[in-house]
């Protein structure tokens, strides 16, 4: 395929995929209230929590300028649009590189999408129902005597980069596995690896989590050291299967053995 063809079909799977994410952002805009409610719902958690301790403290969510909260519902609609669509946009990247792998390399690119799409949602859930903890200790450094006013958007772009950033981590094990599928790295030295592991995910997690708190570093570092056991525990069984399959191919040697001759 020539790279005007490549070119091209680059720009039909970006175009699917956002012609998905904007069919799904105008079917949201009939629920927006209700999505507004979800996407608020762990600033408002946290922002009880914390007046629950400081009862003088002032919190307020607010919007600046006339277009503000008119432009909010399209900010809402289209975030959630994007992690509803991200089978869509997903598959569309797989049907990109699919054409230039072969038989078993494609079969190994849909395990792999099949696996990413659980385990990015899973990472999803994880952090949304973590940020309330997060948002609640960043609000506590606020003084009392202090109003302390979040606006809506810049708040929404944080979350989304804490969601992003739990649903990325959390394909680590799939990333682990293929790269074992291909042959560079293997179950041993996943596990040589393992103590180096720990303190990578420990420093990952401490950068990655805009919060102060342990709970919320936690949250984020001890599942990604689960998945990495779980990935090291496949890549070892893989290793093992692969390993038996190339010692039953091996021919065996069917006759007389060979006699060394006398010496004379």
């Amino acid at each position: 395929m020539a790279l005007v063809d490549h070119l091209r079909e680059l720009r039909y799977r970006v175009m699917v995929s956002l012609g998905a994410i904007v069919v799904a952002s105008i079917v949201a805009l009939f629920f927006e209230k209700y999505i507004l409610e979800v996407v608020l719902w762990p600033i408002q958690k946290a922002i009880a929590s914390y007046q629950a301790a400081r009862p003088d403290a002032k919190v307020e969510m607010v919007t600046h300028g006339i277009t503000s909260a008119f432009s909010l519902y399209f900010e809402v609609c289209i975030m959630a649009a994007f992690i509803v669509c991200c089978p869509i946009w997903l598959f569309q990247i797989w049907r990109f590189i699919s054409p230039g792998l072969r038989a078993n390399e494609r079969r190994m690119a849909g395990q792999f999408l099949g696996a990413s799409i659980p385990l990015f949602l899973a990472g999803v859930a994880l952090g949304y129902f973590i940020c309330p903890r997060g948002f609640a200790v960043l609000l506590s450094f606020n003084p009392t005597f202090v109003t302390n006013l979040n606006d809506v958007s810049d708040f929404l772009g944080f979350e989304m980069r804490l969601l992003a950033i739990f649903g990325l981590a959390f394909l680590l094990p799939v990333l682990l596995v293929t790269l074992n599928r291909i042959g560079l790295v293997t179950g041993k030295g996943l596990g040589s690896f393992r103590p180096a592991a720990v303190i990578l995910c420990g420093l990952f997690s401490a950068i990655a989590t805009p919060t102060t708190d342990a709970l919320t570093m936690l949250a984020l570092m001890l599942p990604m050291l689960a998945m990495y056991f779980i990935a090291e525990a496949i890549c070892r069984a893989h290793d093992r299967k692969a390993l038996r399959a190339q010692s039953d191919d091996q021919p065996i040697q069917i006759g007389e053995p060979d006699i060394p001759e006398p010496a004379s």
